[in-house]
């Protein structure tokens, strides 16, 4: 039931966001944050460091990426408040599915994408995604929740298209700094993710090797997810 609320929340608080001029993006800031608030209440205490972390984490990441770098821009040139407890939705919603499917996954995925990153970097139209997807191998090899990761590349990919689609926001063709180029969006865009992702789970896989602050739980943060 909680995968399936997740899925409905971004999904329809994109579309208002999109859709609804001048209040639909704080209903979906308030839709969002309300959810993410009853996720750190009903969670227990490793979910609720994770959860957290997630935010910080996400919120350094979109303020580089998207106001420094300028890899996307969002619709109304911000970045959304409901962007960054989204970010930990995803995750959620992550956590929750990748024990559900089969571990042929964790490598299926990258199988599957490798022909047409390689089409797209050697065709000039997305080199950008060749250096993205060396990125998520990264995660899947050296990385402790493989299936997470392979998982999280998955939604994120859905979830891209989803959102530029509707136009909530939209990526550049020329990658800043690095002169390469991008689609909108690139199918490697789950590497973000990813590296978000293994942020979390490393930071809290420390926390229990080297502090009192959070004790083991049934969470699949430190295994294959």
């Amino acid at each position: 039931m909680k995968s399936v609320i997740i899925v409905l929340l971004l999904g329809v608080g994109l579309f208002i966001d999109q859709t609804i001029e001048f209040w639909g993006q704080t209903f979906t800031n308030v839709l969002i944050w309300l959810f993410f608030l009853w996720l750190l209440k009903s969670g227990n205490q490793t979910e609720r460091v994770s959860l957290i972390l997630c935010v910080v984490y996400a919120t350094a990441g979109e303020m580089f990426l998207s106001l420094v770098w300028g890899l996307y821009e969002y619709r109304l040139h911000n970045i959304p408040l409901f962007v960054l407890p989204g970010h930990a939705l995803l995750f959620t919603l992550g956590l929750l599915l990748a024990p559900k499917l089969p571990d042929k996954l964790i490598w299926w995925v990258p199988t599957v994408t490798a022909p047409y990153i390689i089409f797209a970097f050697v065709m000039g139209f997305d080199t950008m995604g060749g250096i993205l997807f060396l990125t998520f191998l990264f995660c899947l090899i050296f990385g402790k929740a493989k299936k997470l990761y392979a998982t999280m590349f998955v939604l994120s990919l859905l979830l891209e298209i989803y959102g530029t689609m509707l136009g909530n926001w939209a990526w550049v063709f020329q990658v800043p700094w690095l002169g390469l180029t991008s689609t909108n969006p690139p199918v490697s865009a789950g590497a973000f993710y990813c590296l978000l992702d293994l942020l979390v789970v490393s930071s809290v896989v420390w926390m229990r090797s080297n502090t009192s602050i959070i004790v083991p739980t049934a969470v699949p943060l430190e295994n294959e997810a």
